[in-house]
């Protein structure tokens, strides 16, 4: 079987490997939805419907996502993701890629499985909608409710008509019928309505069920061509219905174990016609079976006690059953996988006899009658089942024995032949063998009657004492226990029956009927005479085995008697055991095939054989916890040597001690009821039944008694409980106080202790504060006298710069002097050539000259203003004044030193045009005379200027000593002023109170 998980994939294969269905389960692919979070779950499907191909399957989980499995295609996508749960789901028929659901809302939802898109929504429903219904042609669904049914129009998806019932009648299914017009209404109190479709008519109603076998009807299913309907419900009857005769034609009673059936199903058949026959039942068990409704028979069955479904669902066409098991998983089945054992031909009717040489049988030796009739093959039939037999005779003429032939064709002496010849049977026809040999009778109906007893009080607490892994293995054994407790009183007080039954048990867990009879068959024949002592171990039988070692191996025996080891030790654990304790699975199974073949007595032979085969080991042993571990522990024995010595004990020893004097033959259970058991002391039984039932209703008053002063003591210790609790709680509650008080106390003196640390703190930020403020103020101070020296630097540098622009104007003065001196040279050399022509440029040159003197003498004023707005920009207005009046002072200083110096050069010039015209006075005086006279300038007016500025010279030159005095003065004070301000910065930093104040 293969196994698909969704995860979170949106599309995926379905199966991977080309399925291939086992006949025995019929599954294609197991279909199972879980998410990869953290804590991994597994999102159980709810709803699955076929399309109309019934090769595409549409299956919605409880969370919403809806997934179209294709089968032919082998492709699975999801369509839609509706985040809420899916009530019902079906395809619309008409346009195939839409299908309707039934959402959590109450509302009904059709969508487009390719554009997974929303088509329409559909409202109107005021409770679940768990059925949804559509017509063969496509046009038309129903949406069934518990409360009401409502008719939908697919073209335009508008609700037609709505049916409106009785609060007290509830609804149990509204459908079409199949390939009509026709829709059945099922209501809860059994009525059943047929109704035209477009009319809303009432064709006619169905008469109400036998009272003999009037059961509520909850599940309805309809053949294909819409002649039959099915109900069922919470029995195991089944009311098959004919809607054309409007009657019940037949009552199906399913077995015993089924006691509801939750669903129900037709199987389609390509080549019926519509007229089915096979009807799956599906019953509260969780088990599908599937049985035809003409011969009553079982086809087959899917699902089982530990995997059982929960709703299934059939592909049109037959092919497919898709099932929602109870674990949330789908199961996909194979019904051809399913049917093939179903539709296999039937052996041929006609079977050869063999003849035997004339020379070895005489006519009056046996007569057989031989009916002659025609041969031909069989028809097909699912019901027709003849068993054959061959008939051999052996070479002596006669027949084997009645009691040498089995039902099923096999004969018990051939088999002991090959089971002596070859050890054991061959694995694949073990249990068909088994099942021969015991001639198990299958009572299904009595079995049921046993098993519908439930568990038996001795074995509701078995895991306790048998804990056993496997819980299915475990229910099991407790069911069939059960089962021999119910059909024999003594098995429920058996101690070992746990050990006999687990065996077998666990070799037929999955067929509980077969089980319960081989245990049953093996109790009746090879547990004889086990129950005549008891609760004792099975004296008889024990001194059977020691009187058979005692004439196979007297020594063994002896060495037993001399450590005080009884048969209760060295036989009776092998017995009660079967040996399973002993022997592996495949030596278990070996030595069975070898005791179910023989005589009943070859199970207490093999016991002898086992203690003879295993003398060695056993001789040296002597202590009796060493015999007591052999005989319940596995040894290194090989079972073939086992078995081949049974044999022989069998045919050397004795008649007068031989077990098979005294063991009756093998007597199969009888068919239809199970034979009593009553081969014990039943007195002994009643006594401890008795017993027992007195011991348990004393243990039941015991247990009341002990639950009611249980409960008294439960309230002493509950108050005494409380009364210690409010005590503890008090002292806890004064112990808290006290700490609390301490705590406080604590806090008072840490608070103190905190105030202290932070006046301290505060009186250190305080001065850490004063301190800094100390530090930028003398940084302050610093910076000031920084600036002060930089501004008196600043000050050195221009008085520098002035003196040295005086210098520099001094030295020009000079140079100009002095070339102007030369230049006077030169014209005192051309006035001696022509000083008459030179009077008009020697004048334009003194009139020009004092122009620019005048423009000089502004161009400083201007810049001397410039200065003073320069200088008020940087200091204070007292000291920038006090600086624009020394440079006010220096300005004219320069300027009368500028004046002097013109002043000088004018003298100098005078000087030199006396001395020109003195020295032209002589020889020259007279034409000196006439040109002054012609030039119309009087001589006094000419120099007159020169005259002025001399006058300035003069005074300039007279003043020059106190103008450098002045100069000088102005130094000291520059330095006086430099001197007084770094003294006072350095008193400032020397006394930060000062500051500070």
């Amino acid at each position: 079987m293969q196994s698909t998980d969704l995860g979170n994939k949106e599309s995926g294969k379905i199966w991977h490997r080309k399925p291939s269905p086992a006949a025995r389960d019929g599954i294609i692919v197991n279909i199972i939805h879980s998410t990869s979070d953290y804590h991994p779950k597994i999102l159980r499907f709810l709803n699955v419907a076929f399309d109309g191909s019934g090769d595409c399957l549409i299956a919605g989980d409880h969370q919403g996502n809806i997934y179209v499995f294709d089968l032919h295609g082998n492709r699975f996508n999801l369509v839609q993701r509706t985040a809420q749960a899916c009530t019902a789901l079906a395809f619309n028929l008409r346009r195939k890629s839409e299908f309707l659901v039934a959402l959590a809302d109450y509302s009904v939802k059709c969508f487009d499985s390719v554009t997974k898109e929303l088509v329409s929504w559909m409202r109107g429903h005021e409770s679940s909608v768990f059925s949804i219904s559509v017509h063969a042609s496509g046009r038309y669904a129903i949406t069934t409710s518990s409360d009401t049914a409502q008719l939908w129009d697919l073209d335009t998806f508008q609700r037609k008509r709505k049916l409106n019932i009785r609060q007290s009648v509830g609804i149990q299914k509204v459908f079409f019928l199949p390939l009509s017009n026709t829709i059945l209404s099922c209501f809860k109190d059994n009525s059943i309505f047929a109704w035209e479709c477009d009319t809303l008519y009432c064709k006619y109603q169905l008469p109400a069920p036998p009272e003999s076998s009037s059961i509520l009807y909850k599940v309805f299913a309809v053949t294909r061509d819409g002649r039959i309907l099915a109900a069922g419900g919470k029995s195991n009857h089944l009311h098959l219905w004919c809607l054309e005769a409007t009657q019940l034609f037949r009552i199906i009673q399913m077995p015993t174990k089924v006691r509801a059936i939750r669903h129900l199903e037709f199987l389609p058949d390509s080549f019926d016609a519509g007229s089915n026959q096979v009807l799956g039942v599906l019953s509260q068990e969780g088990i599908m079976r599937f049985v035809n409704i003409q011969t009553c028979k079982l086809v087959f069955e899917i699902g089982s006690l530990d995997e059982g479904i929960s709703s299934s669902v059939i592909s049109p066409h037959g092919r497919y059953i898709t099932s929602i098991m109870e674990n949330g998983s789908l199961n996909i089945y194979s019904v051809q996988a399913l049917t093939q054992e179903v539709n296999k031909p039937p052996p041929p009717l006609v079977k050869v006899i063999e003849d035997i040489p004339k020379n070895k049988l005489n006519s009056n030796d046996l007569k057989v009658k031989i009916t002659s009739g025609r041969v031909q093959q069989p028809a097909k039939s699912r019901e027709t089942k003849i068993q054959t037999r061959i008939l051999k005779q052996d070479l002596m003429g006669n027949f084997e024995n009645k009691e040498n032939e089995m039902s099923d064709g096999l004969n018990k002496k051939r088999l002991q032949i090959l089971v002596k010849g070859y050890g054991e049977y061959p694995t694949k026809y073990r249990m068909f063998i088994w099942r021969s040999l015991l001639q198990l009778p299958e009572n299904h109906t009595a079995f049921s009657s046993l098993m519908d007893k439930g568990t038996h009080v001795a074995f509701l607490n078995l895991q306790e004492k048998y804990p056993i892994k496997s819980r299915k293995l475990l229910r099991v054994l407790q069911r069939t226990l059960s089962a021999l407790a119910h059909w024999s009183a003594i098995f429920s007080d058996t101690p070992y029956l746990p050990l006999l039954a687990f065996p077998f048990v666990k070799l037929f867990q999955n067929n509980q009927l077969i089980c319960f009879e081989v245990v049953a068959t093996l109790i009746i024949n090879w547990c004889q005479y086990w129950f005549e002592y008891f609760p004792n171990p099975p004296i008889s039988i024990l001194s059977m085995i020691e009187n058979v070692l005692a004439f196979h191996d007297k020594e063994l025996l002896q060495h037993f008697i001399n450590h005080d080891v009884t048969s209760q030790l060295y036989a009776w654990p092998l017995l009660e055991t079967v040996f399973s304790e002993v022997l592996t699975r495949e030596e278990w199974l070996i030595l069975f095939d070898n005791i179910f073949t023989n005589h009943p007595s070859f199970l207490l032979m093999t016991v002898v054989a086992y203690n003879v085969c295993s003398r060695a080991p056993l001789l040296h042993c002597t202590r009796k916890d060493d015999f007591e571990y052999f005989f319940h522990h596995r040894n290194n024995l090989d079972i073939s040597v086992v078995i081949r010595e049974v044999y022989h004990f069998m045919e050397i020893t004795p008649a007068n001690i031989h077990p098979e004097k005294e063991l009756e033959v093998f007597v199969a259970l009888t068919k239809g009821q199970y034979p009593v058991f009553n081969q014990y002391p039943k007195f002994i039984v009643d006594y401890q039944t008795q017993e027992r039932e007195r011991i348990r209703n004393d243990e039941l008053d015991y247990l009341r008694e002990r639950q009611t002063v249980e409960e008294m003591q439960a309230e002493v210790d509950q108050q005494r409980v409380k009364d210690e609790a409010w005590y503890q709680k008090q002292e806890l509650l004064r112990k808290a106080e006290e700490t609390r008080r301490e705590m406080l106390l604590q806090e008072e003196e840490k608070i103190g202790q905190q105030r202290q640390r932070l006046a301290t703190v505060k009186r250190e930020l305080k001065i850490k504060e004063i301190q800094l403020q100390d530090a930028a103020k003398r940084r302050f101070l610093k910076l000031q006298q920084d600036q002060r020296e930089m501004e008196l630097r600043r000050l050195d540098d221009e008085i520098e710069r002035k003196v040295q622009m005086r210098d520099r104007e001094i030295a020009n003065t000079t140079k100009d002097l002095e070339m102007r001196h030369l230049e006077l040279e030169a014209q005192r050399r051309l006035y001696e050539k022509n000083v008459t022509k030179n009077q008009e440029a020697i004048a334009k040159e003194i009139q020009e000259d004092a122009d620019a003197y005048r423009r000089k003498v502004d161009l400083e004023d201007h810049i001397f203003h410039k200065l003073i707005e320069t200088e008020q920009t940087h200091r204070g207005r007292n000291q920038k004044w006090e600086d624009a009046e020394e440079k006010e002072l220096h300005l004219r200083s320069e300027k009368e030193a500028s004046a002097l110096s013109d002043a000088s050069r004018m003298w100098f010039l005078k000087r030199e045009m006396n001395a020109a015209v003195e020295h032209a006075e002589g020889p020259l005086h007279g034409l000196q005379n006439e040109r002054v006279a012609s030039s119309g300038f009087p001589r006094t007016s000419q120099f007159h200027d020169i005259s002025e500025k001399e006058s300035s010279a003069q005074i300039c030159l007279n003043r020059k000593p106190e103008w450098d005095n002045m100069e000088q003065n102005l130094i000291k004070k520059v330095r006086n002023l430099r001197q007084r301000l770094t003294a006072q910065a350095r008193n400032r930093c020397e006394n930060p109170r000062l500051v500070a104040a």
